[in-house]
């Protein structure tokens, strides 16, 4: 049996990726990265890179779940 364990993301990292997801749904690509990387500063106002690629990460992480169907979104 194999176990995967996720990367454990925090709260408000969460909270933003799933608000920008839900509120620009057009905007936010489930395959590219790059293109949420450009988005998330378009959209929200970060200084810092670390946290900028952690929301773009989990923006695309976030959709491609959401287009695979799963049933329940991940641990908002």
């Amino acid at each position: 049996m194999v176990i995967y364990l996720g990367n454990i993301r925090q709260t408000h990292i969460k909270n933003i990726a799933i608000e920008l997801a839900k509120k620009y749904p057009d905007q936010f690509s489930a395959e590219d990265f790059q293109l949420n990387k450009e988005k998330v500063v378009e959209y929200v106002n970060i200084d810092s890179k670390w946290l900028r690629n952690r929301i773009a990460g989990y923006v695309t992480r976030y959709l491609s779940s959401q287009q695979r169907g799963k049933s329940r979104p991940i641990s908002e």
